[in-house]
């Protein structure tokens, strides 16, 4: 049925924005499955992106215009939905995080490799498309480092603890032979369909390219990190330390967790789950016999030899087999499951050193390539078995793969809520997908369940380290400290995830609140409904919008609640 009136007006105003943005990003309209702009990179000038803050001050303006209130209740959601994408934009234009693009685990420098994993390679077009937008890598990098020169001037840089190693992220790129460069690799196998001649000529100009541009970009880069950017950082950890940093950090709080909540509430929340688990920990240290402290049984976990494998072939078999019977179990907790299928892939060697123990690369916006679980097989003394259990149902199903292979999916709703990021949303489900193992047969020994904990755990010690880092003067030292003292984790693995809180202020704490949010929303059900409750109903409630703030979900819960009772008692 066609749209008209108000509504017509709204769904015009998100396609027109959807379209600037898409022309305006191109690397993110790649990822989202739209490659009518595969031979470009984004334009990084200052005056660019002003020009992008201004288009998204003037859409949430006329956004306004129209009237919520005569919206119904499914196009009210995306108003408030597309509202507060805008305000995130806006927002982090004004606290100018377009002057701290990188750090050791995240930056332009890291996800331009993985651009290959979403990019069509079939016929020349796509070729030639690729090689316009290598040859557009040396601007792009030009325009970041200006970018970060403007930060340093003006006291916008990460921590020193956040940039620790980051040039290795880099220098990894810096290859002799240009055909050994991640950026050639799609022309290692072209496709018979186009002619040997134009296989040779699209090799030779992907060798001069790389030689000309993405080389050049990436030693540039080096340079300038190892000569100004590394001496010239703030020293400081907390976010804090930024000019405008205490109302910098609230924002983190509101923009990664959606909720209105204060870093002291957060900082008290974090130290009342920790005590909790604790307590769950020694119960299952005195179910398991072991003789000693909490602290002797994680040394125990951390160094005895039967957790852990030799190597890397077998610890990806064993997640392999964790995956697929949690496939087999799927259908219990689940009344829709994605089609978009997921893969098993090692985190790359250049990564592996500075990375946590595992990451999920979504599927591409278009469903043409699948979703892929990495896991990381460096330093192999440091990836115990117990772990896996609970951080393969967290990144792959039914935690991230399963949650956003079916946001993808959702066709009926506008773009920008298909690739819509609320990480309370997506994390705090991931987090809670580590739990629901339990309810269909996992965890059967004490070490796995432990493992689950201490995931658990880990997750609740950030509400504690984030808040105390950046609102409460915390040490990089005391944070590693006290996630030390509260979970088995490798100091190998605590250290790079402190490193992480210090660059991404707020953004570990979305998960246990997230969580928690949810936990709550089923404990509600599960009180309102009595034995008219669904698991598999309310699975669907909770992932039938994609991600979404926890507030929005609140009310959408409730709203589900009352029309399941007044279908009973319609009276």
């Amino acid at each position: 049925m066609p749209k008209t009136g108000r509504i017509a007006s709204l769904y015009a105003l998100f396609a027109e924005e959807w379209e600037y943005r898409m022309r305006n990003n191109p690397l993110a309209a790649t990822s989202c499955g739209d490659h009518r702009f595969n031979d470009r990179m984004p334009e990084m000038d200052e005056a660019s992106l002003a020009d992008r803050a201004r288009h998204a001050k003037a859409f949430l303006a006329r956004l306004q215009e129209i009237t919520r209130s005569r919206l119904p209740a499914a196009h009210r959601l995306n108003y408030d939905l597309f509202a507060r994408d805008l305000e995130m934009q806006i927002k982090e234009y004004e606290f100018h995080l377009h002057w701290m693009p990188i750090s050791r685990l995240s930056g332009f420098q890291i996800y331009l490799p993985d651009i290959i994993l979403q990019t069509p390679f079939h016929s020349l077009t796509d070729y030639e498309n690729y090689l316009k937008r290598l040859e557009g890598m040396k601007t792009f990098f030009e325009a970041q480092i200006t970018l970060m020169r403007k930060g340093l001037a003006n006291g916008y840089t990460p921590s020193s603890a956040a940039l620790s190693g980051v040039e290795r992220t880099v220098s990894a790129h810096l290859v002799l032979d240009a055909r050994q460069s991640v950026f050639f690799r799609p022309f290692e196998s072209i496709p018979d369909s186009i002619s040997a001649e134009q296989r040779a000529r699209l090799q030779q100009a992907a060798e001069q390219t790389v030689i000309q541009s993405v080389l050049p970009a990436y030693r540039a880069l080096n340079q300038f990190l190892v000569d100004e950017y590394l001496p010239g950082a703030r020293q400081d950890p907390a976010a804090a330390s930024l000019p405008d940093g205490l109302a910098y950090y609230q924002y983190c709080i509101r923009r990664y967790t959606t909720l209105p909540l204060s870093a002291a509430h957060v900082h008290q929340t974090g130290l009342d789950e920790v005590r909790r688990i604790r307590s769950e920990m020694q119960s299952l240290l005195d179910q398991s016999g072991f003789q000693g402290s909490l602290k002797e049984f994680i040394h125990f976990l951390r160094t005895d030899k039967r957790f852990f494998v030799d190597t890397p072939e077998a610890l990806m078999k064993e997640v392999a087999l964790i995956m697929k019977r949690m496939e087999g179990e799927l259908p219990h907790l689940f009344k829709t499951l994605p089609r978009t299928p997921f893969g098993l892939r090692q985190i790359p060697e250049y990564l592996a050193p500075n990375s946590t123990s595992a990451y999920y690369f979504p599927a591409s916006g278009d469903g043409k390539t699948a979703g892929f679980y990495y896991v990381n097989t460096y330093d192999l003394k440091s990836r115990p078995l117990y772990e896996y259990e609970a951080l393969s149902f967290h990144e792959a199903v039914p935690g991230h793969h399963l949650q956003l292979a079916l946001q993808f999916e959702m066709n009926a709703v506008p773009d920008f809520r298909r690739f819509s990021d609320f990480t309370a949303f997506i994390e705090g489900w991931a987090l809670y997908a580590e739990r629901l193992g339990l309810e269909i047969g996992f965890y059967q020994d004490i070490y796995s369940n432990f493992g689950r904990l201490t995931f658990e755990i880990w997750r609740a010690c950030r509400l504690v380290v984030d808040t105390g880092l950046h609102a409460f003067g915390w040490s990089r030292q005391q944070a590693i400290d006290f996630m030390a003292e509260n979970s088995s984790l490798s100091l190998l693995n605590i250290a790079n995830e402190v490193d992480r809180y210090i660059a991404w202020p707020g953004q570990a704490l979305a998960y246990k609140i997230g969580e928690l949010k949810i936990r709550q929303l089923r404990q509600y059900a599960e009180t309102a409904l009595g034995e008219r409750f669904n698991v598999r109903e309310f699975h669907d409630q909770i992932l039938c919008n994609g991600s979404i703030p926890l507030d929005l979900l609140e009310e959408q819960i409730h709203d589900w609640v009352e029309g399941v009772q007044k279908q009973f008692d319609p009276l």
